[in-house]
């Protein structure tokens, strides 16, 4: 029994030691993140894990139902359905001409389930960005971010198309791998705002396209400075309420009363995450209302930003916080998320993807995942108007 015991005091004194150089290196982010994870049988995020964080409800107002096709579910594609159940689904939808024209769930989902966005969220902030420069409360794309956030005053050539675009410059250390970068900081620490500060600009912006969440956390304190409210009051008030949504969503925060995590983790499920891709088939209008302005949103699309990656590749796929893609000749747009969440719109055939899961395909050298081009590649010539 001695030695057990010897055992047992070494990792107590193993485990007071780590945690003591957690703190003294300002990682305290990893203890949430060991606890949610590793601790109940885990190797990541997952998409049902909003009870354990902060959350802010964007809610809902009078409801929309969508219009139900003659033709629903009448018609199934195996070689779609098998392409989509090979990466773990949870959730797929297709609308047509504003018509739900198929929809299938798994593992015990339903209509009504909410599930984490993960990236696609980065999307609805860019959406809102073009909404605020609509009332004016931002002026223009080419604002300095230092007019609204001074920690930047020292860098006037950072301009908000930069963070919308992903060529803001700045030397946030975005590896998914790690549990000591910025995503990890981000996605189990409790200040976003203090976070976003021990990063700098180091590159000159509107060169180089890297896609880095923090941009979109900048998006979104440039948002509340602007507007005076949460970006989950103003998503709210602007898009989740015109849209006739029929559930409340959520947003995980950084912390109680915090700020919400704008890169992702938006909770909602697979009928009302259709409304945004509507939306933008809509040209950004809604039952003859305008939600945002087709002008903001023809630059929010455009696929010609003028730059080039990390090797020099032209970027031709990303516009603001939105992928763009061609099948066909047909270009289609859509938000994505890392395990496989997918609002895709293809504005020439009016047709809305909504694909929710576990797992995505890997990427192409175009950084398409393989199964956002598979998707939209089987749906088009069996969705019955096509």
């Amino acid at each position: 029994m001695r030695w057990l015991k010897r055992i047992l005091g070494g990792l107590i004194v193993l485990i007071t030691l780590a945690s003591l150089l957690a703190v003294i290196t300002g990682h305290q982010h990893l203890f949430k993140a060991v606890a949610t994870t590793y601790l109940v049988g885990k190797t990541g995020p997952s998409i049902d894990e909003h009870h354990i964080f902060e959350n802010r409800k964007v809610e809902a107002g009078t409801y929309n139902p969508w219009l139900i096709s003659k033709d629903f579910n009448k018609k199934t594609d195996e070689n779609l359905l098998k392409e989509i159940e090979k990466y773990d689904p949870v959730a797929f939808l297709v609308v047509k001409d504003s018509e739900l024209v198929y929809e299938k769930y798994w593992k015990g989902y339903d209509q009504n389930s909410l599930t984490n966005s993960f990236s696609v969220a980065k999307t609805f902030v860019a959406l809102l960005i073009g909404i605020a420069i609509d009332e004016g409360k931002i002026k223009s794309i080419n604002d300095p971010v230092s007019d609204y956030l001074p920690e930047y005053k020292n860098h006037p050539e950072l301009r908000i198309k930069h963070l919308l675009n992903m060529s803001s410059g700045i030397n946030f250390d975005e590896d998914y791998k790690s549990p000591f970068g910025h995503m990890a900081k981000a996605y189990y620490g409790t200040d976003l705002y203090e976070l976003n500060k021990d990063y700098e600009v180091t590159e000159t912006p509107g060169k180089t396209w890297r896609y880095l969440g923090g941009n979109t956390l900048i998006l979104s304190f440039i948002l509340e400075k602007a507007t005076g409210q949460t970006i989950a009051e103003y998503m709210s008030e602007k898009i989740w309420q015109p849209l006739g949504a029929k559930n409340a969503a959520l947003w995980n925060l950084d912390n109680e009363n915090g700020r919400e995590k704008a890169y992702c983790c938006f909770y909602s499920n697979a009928r009302d995450f259709a409304r945004i891709g509507q939306l933008i088939i809509n040209k950004g209008k809604w039952n003859g209302q305008t939600i945002i302005s087709e002008d903001y949103l023809k630059q929010a699309m455009n696929y010609r930003q003028g730059l080039k990656d990390a090797n020099g590749k032209m970027v031709d796929f990303y516009g603001f916080q939105l992928w763009i893609g061609e099948h066909k000749n047909m270009r289609f747009f859509y938000a994505r998320g890392i395990q496989g969440q997918y609002i895709i719109t293809v504005p020439e055939k009016r047709l809305v993807i909504v694909r929710l899961g576990n797992k995505r395909g890997e990427n192409l050298p175009n950084y398409h995942p393989v199964d956002s081009v598979s998707y939209t590649h089987l749906t088009l010539p069996t969705t019955p108007y096509v």
